[in-house]
């Protein structure tokens, strides 16, 4: 039986050895480390915008928020919701009160077109007509610049990231809603939330300019906590006089930005699987670089009694090195080139912009050194397979 004490000692003597040569091999340890890095970053950085989505859509709900919509609706959009039936969700058991008022916002969603800052192209901004209760049900919301709106005037307020992103959303600018000027009154922020993407109105003045009449497609409510979220459904589901659906806003939430994360994550995936192969072809040429400058080294460890194991692992060991070193640059890369980066993109659930910021998390930046090793290991695997098989009076007639 192989001494297991003696196989280390040969391993670690090898890939020393491997190591220490790296400064000769430099030009193409260079070329595998630098290919490794712009694969993780490209990756890392795709991955972040579908972080970004899922970030901004989960900052826009607490668990004892609630949205109710028309039965069978799969986004504010399509649903609708009379004056009537919103009378009887506000005197639903269960939800929160401030004042003697129940905490509940019926909502209109409209879009209106305003240009993009950074292309002057037009983009479908969402408009949202609220009611008071709306600033209490969405945590974290503020305003940061001039005020809200006074209801039954024609004033919009903005999210701030609605104004990073949009044209024309200053304070004391006017967009057009409906057939009129509508002055902006103030900039507002909501933690990070979707909210920061969409502009504010009064409802029923919204109703007035786009003639909705006494309906709304959505209502909006806080809970007296999250654990009365099943009485509240129960009673609004069972109620002959609705036809609605309630869900809680996080999962709502989650549900709209399902078809974005999935949809970015699996573009992601290819275009890190396609510059991975370029990668691991990288890593495959440089190893055997290695192999072939080695020969005589790799033949007269194995004439001196080294096994065959220990030279593979050395290989595999200088290709892991390259691949992590590759990893950790092109981490961090993608960390101080896409973190925080603001953006919007369409939110195919609303057929609207919705704006986010890049989200580079610790799992994502883990995520491409894992990847950046496993292309080391393939890259690795076959020159090392080479060098332990390789004979050795070939190789010593070489010196």
């Amino acid at each position: 039986m192989a001494n297991p004490f003696r196989w280390f000692s040969q391993v670690l003597a090898v890939s020393r050895f491997s190591i220490l040569g790296l400064p000769q091999r430099l030009g193409s340890s260079a070329t595998a480390v630098f290919g490794i890095a712009g694969v993780v970053a490209v990756m890392v950085g795709v991955l972040s915008i579908a972080q970004g989505i899922v970030k901004t859509m989960t900052q826009s709900s607490t668990p004892d928020s609630v949205i109710v919509l028309r039965s069978g609706s799969t986004s504010e959009m399509v649903s609708g919701l009379s004056g009537d039936s919103v009378t009887v969700v506000r005197d639903a058991p269960g939800l929160a009160r401030d004042g003697g008022a129940t905490l509940v916002s019926p909502e209109l969603f409209v879009i209106v077109d305003l240009p993009l800052k950074s292309t002057g192209t037009p983009a479908n901004v969402p408009l949202r007509g609220v009611h008071n209760a709306a600033f209490e049900i969405r945590d974290g919301l503020r305003m940061v610049e001039g005020r809200r709106f006074e209801p039954g005037l024609n004033e919009v307020i903005a999210g701030v990231g609605a104004e990073a992103e949009f044209a024309g959303l200053e304070v004391g600018s006017r967009i057009a809603v409906g057939s009129q000027d509508w002055p902006v009154v103030g900039i507002f922020e909501a933690g990070g939330g979707i909210a920061e993407s969409e502009l504010w109105v009064d409802a029923a003045v919204l109703q007035q300019a786009y003639r909705r009449g006494n309906s709304y497609q959505t209502v909006f409510a806080r809970l007296e906590s999250p654990q009365a979220f099943q009485a509240f459904s129960d009673a609004l589901t069972s109620d002959p006089r609705l036809n609605v659906k309630v869900e809680r806003t996080e999962d709502f939430y989650a549900g709209q930005s399902a078809m974005m994360y999935g949809l970015i994550t699996g573009l992601g995936s290819i275009i890190a699987l396609i510059m991975g192969l370029g990668a691991i072809f990288g890593a495959l040429n440089t190893m055997y670089t290695a192999v072939s400058a080695r020969t005589v080294e790799i033949a007269t460890l194995r004439a001196l009694g080294f096994n065959s194991g220990p030279v593979v692992v050395s290989v595999l060991t200088e290709s892991l090195l390259l691949a992590l070193i590759g990893g950790v640059i092109g981490a961090t890369l993608a960390w101080l080139a896409f973190d925080g980066i603001h953006a919007a993109t369409i939110n195919f659930a609303s057929f609207s912009q919705v704006t986010f910021a890049f989200e580079v998390t610790d799992g994502l930046l883990v995520l491409g050194i894992v990847f950046a090793l496993f292309i080391g290991l393939i890259g690795g695997l076959l020159p090392a397979v080479r060098a332990a098989r390789q004979p050795v009076a070939n190789a010593l007639r070489e010196m």
